[in-house]
């Protein structure tokens, strides 16, 4: 009994000890798959009328991710396409000058404007026999000539706006409605690009990981409502402490490989940065003091990445 004892209690400790003999060391140079984050606003104020994606959809560039209600809008283009009509009436009238019955009107005060200027010069002629025979005073006789000079101005002034009427507006009447209508166009642009707004337009290829609103609810100007990865540009992210920094350079040649299904993908290093402590050490164990500083590595791939499936934070080592 004592023999088949032993003999199993040794069989055991064989199999433990093999089991510890067959453990993979761990290698400091563990990373993380990494995507280039994209978020996505809105310029305007609006409530969520419709959200056409879901988190962890791919999503192409210009495909609509959301609609957004904005009342403002159809005010503002009423609005603009009033102050167009106007603004294209002033200049239309200062094209082709004063319309008939305007040009009756005009002859009109200058008809009765003569006739008054005609009593004034009569008046003034009697009022000067008088005054020379000494019949009224000074201020008499100047007052009928203040008449006359009056009535010679109004003239003046009727006939300066017929003509005017008649030879269409001045240069810079012309160049003041045009003005105006450009200002009313470029008002109303500003409305239709204010209404594309409502269409929330994916900029490029992604994966959509959040989106902060519900339908229904408010977007402030500038509020980041899609949160996502553009998996075209993939990068490897690696820790390294500073007794290992030195091994690595920028521009060097890296081979990775994933653990999982012993894929390797050719890289090359862009960027080496220090971290703060507080940082996210993407190795699995601590294999550095922790006096150390630690590094970041940034790692592209240099070979045709697309033939592969990579998860974002998935793990990628560094072949040694």
């Amino acid at each position: 009994m004592n023999t088949i004892r032993n003999i199993f209690i040794g069989s055991i400790a064989i199999i433990v000890l093999n089991s510890c003999g067959n453990t993979d060391s761990i290698t400091p140079y563990r990373g993380k798959v990494k995507f280039e984050t994209i978020s996505i606003s809105s310029k305007l104020a609006g409530r969520i009328s419709k959200i056409y994606v879901e988190e962890g959809q791919d999503v192409k560039k210009g495909d609509t991710l959301a609609l957004i209600d904005i009342p403002e809008i159809n005010a503002k283009m009423t609005q603009a396409n009033g102050a167009i009509r106007a603004a294209q009436g002033q200049l239309d009238m200062a094209y082709n000058g004063a319309t008939k019955d305007q040009l009756n009107q005009i002859n009109g005060q200058l008809n009765s404007g003569k006739a008054q200027l005609e009593f004034a010069k009569e008046s003034f002629n009697r009022m000067q026999a008088m005054y020379q025979d000494s019949l009224i005073t000074q201020q008499q006789f100047d007052e009928v000539k203040m008449k006359l000079d009056i009535a010679k101005a109004q003239v003046n002034a009727l006939e300066a706006k017929r003509n005017e009427a008649i030879n269409s507006a001045r240069i810079e009447q012309i160049d003041q409605a045009k003005g105006q209508l450009d200002r009313a166009i470029g008002a109303k642009d500003e409305v239709v690009s204010a209404s594309n707004e409502k269409y929330v337009i994916a900029p490029t290829n992604m994966s959509v990981e959040t989106i902060s609103l519900k339908e229904g609810e408010l977007l402030s100007p500038g509020f980041t409502l899609f949160n996502g990865y553009e998996k075209s540009r993939m990068y490897f992210r690696f820790t390294v402490p500073e007794s290992k920094v030195y091994d690595f350079e920028v521009g060097k040649p890296l081979t990775l490989i994933n653990p999982y299904t012993k894929e390797e993908i050719n890289a090359k290093i862009v960027a080496i940065k220090q971290l703060a402590q507080y940082a996210e050490i993407t190795s699995t164990a601590p294999l550095y003091e922790l006096s150390e500083s630690i590094y970041e590595l940034k790692v592209v791939p240099t070979s045709n990445s697309t033939n592969h499936s990579y998860y974002a934070n998935a793990t990628i080592l560094i072949k040694e």
